[in-house]
């Protein structure tokens, strides 16, 4: 575990390397924002689309082999980018085509390597190496966002796509070392490949998925919350830049701030020992009642008291719903129920910043901030209430001891 965390370090920086000169690059290519906007869209939509068929390839292949390969084929995507960058012959229709090929490798590769980490610990330390996964991914997009300045000015674009395939490559030289611990739940994959295909199809993923009340409500509480929430990206940096009168500096600090939330939220998620729905949705409710109350901000100084808890909530509860999704459903069939997660929240990323964007024109940040938390507490609470009234009528409907007749009971004794 400790080696696959210091290769999802590596990996994680590569990536953000890569990502936080993507946009420039695409800006210098075309000039046009709105073709920045289009590449991150055409890179997303592979997995809205075919997230369910990469995770049924990851129950039906051996894990490690499968996040070997993913890696090994988003390094060559990287390399591939990384040349034609340096050799100036990159146009918007390649990179539109790498782009598009990144995001189908991507849905098997996601759940691969979520679900190897899975493989690695007990059952009862899951939850913690998910908490530990969290803050990897926060440490490597501090550092990742940092390197790729440095080595822009120092080495040029094409520099920032090679490291990140040698970061791939990294990880990929990594994975066939990994042994479990003691303890650890061993991965289905020789027992799924003498399973009856009928029994490995997207279908039973999907009905698994649908049947699952618990799945069925932390998919709502997630949902709800990104599309009225969350994007703290687009509402904070309005919110600062206009009715609070800060400049590019005080977003930045914010940002800062949300960053080192996050790692505050990942530490105390990795603590996590039994994660439930109910606490998804509690953490939910706070982050909305503190969203309200950013979004009532008198000054710069309050919303960074604000802003930090914030991020601290929306750390623990994503990494309290990660794992309920990857321990609750059998072990055949975590990898399809990724992948209709992946496709399910490929929608509420495209979805949610048009919504949001749109609120907040007609009624402000502010007012976006506000009835968007509103909207969050407001579901979570109506749904918990919906839910307790149905438990009742069920302890209510099933039969007594006292109204079952006594040869029954002797039957059964």
């Amino acid at each position: 575990m400790r080696w696959w965390s210091v290769a999802n370090f590596v990996s994680n920086a590569g990536t953000w390397m890569q990502l936080t000169v993507q946009n420039l690059l695409v800006l210098q290519i075309t000039g046009s924002a709105a073709a920045t906007g289009l590449s991150m869209s055409v890179q997303a939509a592979p997995a809205l689309l075919m997230s369910v068929l990469g995770g049924a390839a990851v129950d039906r292949w051996p894990r490690k082999l499968t996040a070997a390969v993913s890696q090994a084929a988003l390094a060559v995507i990287a390399f591939t980018t990384a040349t034609l960058v340096a050799l100036d012959r990159l146009d918007m229709t390649t990179l539109m085509v790498l782009a598009v090929v990144t995001g189908t490798v991507a849905t098997v590769d996601n759940p691969a390597c979520a679900l190897l980490g899975n493989d690695l610990v007990p059952a009862e330390d899951v939850p913690s190496a998910i908490g530990v996964g969290a803050l990897v991914c926060n440490a490597g997009r501090l550092v990742g966002a940092a390197l790729a300045g440095v080595t822009v000015g120092f080495l040029g674009t094409a520099a920032v796509y090679f490291a990140n395939g040698f970061s791939f490559l990294f990880v990929t030289a990594v994975i066939p070392f990994l042994r479990p611990a003691a303890g650890a739940v061993r991965q289905a994959a020789g027992r799924a490949a003498r399973r009856p295909a009928s029994d490995m199809s997207v279908r039973e993923g999907l009905a698994f998925f649908a049947r699952r009340p618990r799945l069925l409500a932390l998919a709502g509480v997630t949902g709800i919350s990104a599309v009225f929430g969350r994007n703290y990206g687009l509402t904070l940096a309005v919110l600062v830049t206009g009715p609070l009168a800060g400049g590019a500096g005080a977003f930045g600090t914010v940002s800062t701030v949300l960053a080192a939330g996050g790692i505050v939220g990942a530490v105390l998620g990795a603590r996590l020992r039994r994660p439930s729905v109910r606490l998804v949705g509690a953490l939910a409710a706070t982050g909305a009642l503190l969203q309200i109350v950013a979004g009532l901000s008198p000054s710069l100084a309050v919303l960074l008291v604000l802003v930090l808890p914030m991020a601290v909530v929306e750390s623990v509860s994503d990494t309290a719903g990660t794992a309920v999704l990857r321990t609750d459903p059998p072990a055949h069939l975590r990898g399809r129920v990724l992948g209709v997660w992946g496709s399910v929240g490929t929608l509420w990323s495209l979805g949610g910043p048009p919504a949001l964007g749109l609120l907040m024109e007609l009624a402000g940040p502010r007012g976006a901030l506000i009835t968007g938390g509103v909207v969050i507490a407001a579901s979570i609470a109506s749904g918990h209430l919906l839910h307790r009234r149905a438990t009742l009528a069920a302890s209510v409907t099933l039969p007594s001891k006292d109204t079952i007749p006594q040869p029954t009971l002797q039957t059964a004794a």
